[in-house]
């Protein structure tokens, strides 16, 4: 880990001596605002690896992004580099049109104990259900962030994440998503355990997520990044734009389909990526993505 060279790739220019709430807040906030939230390897002919080293020059020597067995494995070394206390954890993310979980674990996140408590901390979920501050476990509280209130829930030993919606202003509701997701007011997100997990563990969900035919990131691709007061992100050909609390409880919404030509030019200007290879754009699955 050069700490130097990965704070460059995030533009972090703060002090970085003592392992507190502040400073891995903000380190937290330069990351998800520098490193998209992506699968593009997976319709790039490129294999995801679990390895630190090829997450490393992926990310900070190639400025890629990843997606959260890539971003928060590297956050993670990034943390106890630092000198905090971090656990790997592992979770089932929700799937809102089967109003299920699935059996098999397929999130990774971190935990963090600092003083007396503990913080999740996730910088790899992506799109508009991507926390902005690390979040104290601690179940049943409301904690406002810039993109919505996110609360934990927890029931004998299983923590369930949530999201607290606002209304939404779509410029053209033509190209907008599905009015039950638009008229959600809370989505969960995903569940998970204080069990402490080791990386072998996600190897499984590593390969089965980027190669299973009904895999959500097999059937879409995938780059999503956090702005200064927003978000955009590319699925397929339709970028979505995201300005929150563009007025009062109401994000503003604007969404283009682009033409093939288009994606290219669009990738390096709106999320910093170059691809390596000849990229392919997917977007065949039906599952609502905000």
């Amino acid at each position: 880990m050069d700490i130097k060279e990965y704070f460059a790739r995030i533009s972090y220019r703060g002090s970085h001596n003592q392992p507190d709430l502040a400073t891995m807040s903000d380190i937290f906030r330069h990351h998800i605002q520098a490193v998209p939230f992506e699968n593009l390897s997976i319709h790039c002919g490129e294999t995801i690896e679990l390895n630190l080293e090829a997450t490393y020059n992926k990310i900070v020597k190639r400025k890629r992004g990843g997606w959260c067995m890539e971003n928060n494995y590297l956050l993670s070394w990034v943390l106890k580099t630092l000198g905090y206390d971090v656990i790997l954890l592992a979770a089932k993310v929700y799937v809102p049109e089967f109003d299920a979980y699935p059996e098999e674990i397929d999130h990774l996140l971190l935990q963090v104990e600092l003083d007396g408590k503990s913080y999740i901390v996730d910088a790899g979920f992506g799109m508009a259900y991507q926390l902005w501050e690390p979040m104290e476990l601690i179940s049943g509280i409301d904690q406002p962030q810039t993109p919505g209130v996110f609360r934990f829930q927890e029931e004998c030993g299983t923590w369930y994440l949530e999201k607290v919606k606002r209304k939404q202003w779509v410029l053209n509701p033509s190209t907008s998503t599905p009015q039950n997701v638009e008229n959600e007011v809370c989505r969960r997100i995903y569940l998970f355990t204080l069990q402490p997990r080791d990386i072998e563990e996600f190897r499984g969900c590593n390969a089965h997520l980027q190669t299973a035919p009904d895999s959500l990131f097999v059937t879409k691709s995938i780059c999503s990044l956090q702005t200064a007061d927003g978000i955009r992100a590319l699925v397929g050909w339709k970028l979505t734009e995201i300005k929150y609390n563009y007025r009062d409880n109401m994000d503003l919404v604007e969404i283009r389909i682009l033409a093939d030509e288009e994606i290219e030019k669009t990738l390096k200007e709106k999320f910093n990526i170059t691809l390596d290879k000849k990229f392919v754009p997917v977007n065949t699955s039906r599952l609502s993505l905000f």
